[in-house]
């Protein structure tokens, strides 16, 4: 059963940084993308950033210039390196699995982790 796993949330002064990993296992022979979202409480889940199949990365305007991500595809894994942080970053991250190829078990489906929280103080 493929699951997804976000882990590095932590609390740290606007300024800092954090570093979030996202592993997701149970996958085998199957092409995917994996994306970052966040969410606060009462608020509607926001993307952040995601590498297409090309191997381009795309942002939110929001982080662009301050987060960077990037994956191990061996490991089926995805990081986002998140700098110069600020307290509007404070939210609940998510890592998805999405886009599955058509020959892919999860074809046409998404998976969620159960996201990591990260808080800035100001």
């Amino acid at each position: 059963q493929l699951q997804v796993v976000e882990s590095g949330g932590g609390s740290v002064q606007a300024g800092g940084s954090l570093r979030l990993s996202c592993t997701a296992t149970g996958i085998s022979d199957c092409t995917y993308t994996m994306s970052w979202y966040r969410q606060v409480a009462e608020k509607e889940r926001e993307f952040v950033s995601t590498v297409v199949s090309d191997g381009t990365a795309r942002y939110a305007e929001s982080v662009k210039g301050r987060f960077t991500v990037s994956q191990d595809n061996a490991k089926n894994t995805m990081f986002l390196q998140m700098n110069s942080l600020k307290p509007e970053d404070t939210a609940m991250y998510y890592c998805a699995a999405l886009r599955f190829n058509s020959a892919c078990p999860y074809y046409g489906r998404v998976y969620w982790g159960k996201g990591t929280l990260v808080t800035i103080s100001s």
